[in-house]
């Protein structure tokens, strides 16, 4: 869920072709969740395998880095790590939210109002051990690069960034911002149509650029002052912010100095300024194995295999066209 920052950073849409050439780090656990909660059957059903294993993840990740390759982006995904433990009471409130979704979305689906029933089964998402291990699986054989942070993903594929490593970060949340990433992008792994909730109206999504300097600049603070903003309106580690705080006037207390008047924050501003990362990774990109994927898409998880193949194919196209300039050798 992360920060909203939303309001008061200045964002630049484009189109998804301005992103050719550039080396992505996505924030994995956020993309998956997108995956998990747009990719459902008219009821709110995940997809599924003969045994009843979700699979949604897997048609989301495959079709999606597909389409990135198409479009020239070389994409890094990178898993989260262990939570801090400030983060402990997040994630048992957003259990709470699941559970309750789970209830009304069984509600609705056994009083047949699909509509509602899908609305209620997207807010019930969960990633396991197995999506995660799958998910792997799935890149490796794609020849797409991962990586697991020791901490927080986010924090880890601003590191990236900041090391050259990335060219920019990739994540619904502005969290990557506060990490320190110079460049974030939203709405990535999301791009297409949405239906606006409640009403039979569908919106364009775009990917939108954030860049760091901008903010600091539109709204005259330093990094260090807007991870300050952040934690008056409420971080994942002290949800909730100080009552009676937004944006607006969260910056104005932070401008004016007295933002340690709300209490000793020093933690928790250190989990932004120094988050736990690791330069124990190597990124490569090598070519897809076409006999993994099939094996494990179709074979395992029942996926159709002639459009399995046509993705293959055109990952394949596009790494032996959009690359000519350079040899396949350096980029692999």
């Amino acid at each position: 869920m992360g920060v909203n920052l939303g309001e008061i950073v200045p964002k630049q849409k484009i189109d998804i072709s301005e992103l050719k050439g550039k080396r992505v780090a996505i924030d994995a656990y956020n993309a998956l969740y997108q995956f998990l909660s747009i990719i459902r059957q008219r009821d709110g059903t995940p997809l599924k395998n003969s045994k009843g294993e979700i699979s949604s993840h897997l048609s989301g990740l495959f079709y999606r880095t597909v389409n990135f390759v198409e479009q020239g982006i070389r994409p890094i995904y990178v898993f989260d790590g262990k939570p801090p433990e400030l983060k402990f009471q997040t994630i048992e409130k957003r259990k709470e939210i699941k559970e309750e979704a789970k209830d009304k979305y069984l509600d609705a689906k056994a009083r047949g109002d699909y509509t509602e029933a899908k609305k209620y089964s997207q807010m019930t998402s969960s990633l396991n051990a197995d999506m995660i291990r799958s998910s792997k699986e799935l890149l490796e054989a794609m020849g797409i690069p991962y990586l697991d942070s020791p901490s927080e993903g986010e924090a880890q594929a601003a590191y990236l960034t900041l090391k050259g490593d990335a060219d920019l970060s990739a994540s619904q949340d502005y969290d990557s911002i506060l990490f320190g990433t110079p460049t974030l992008v939203r709405n990535l792994t999301i791009t297409g149509k949405r239906k606006v909730p409640g009403k039979d109206l569908f919106v364009d999504v775009v990917p939108e650029i954030i860049s760091s300097n901008n903010i600091y600049n539109s709204l005259q603070i330093s990094r260090e002052e807007l991870i300050q903003v952040a934690i008056l309106i409420g971080t994942d580690y002290n949800p909730g912010g100080i009552k009676g705080i937004g944006p607006k006037k969260a910056i104005d207390i932070v401008k004016s100095g007295k933002f340690s008047d709300y209490g000793n924050f020093d933690q928790l501003v250190d989990l932004f300024l120094k988050p736990n990362t690791t330069d124990g990774y190597a990124i490569s990109f090598k070519k897809p194995v076409k006999e993994k994927i099939i094996r494990l898409l179709c074979d395992k998880y029942d996926f159709s295999e002639l459009r399995v193949e046509k993705g293959i194919e055109r990952m394949e196209f596009a790494l032996e066209n959009t690359l000519k300039q350079n040899t396949l050798d350096k980029y692999f």
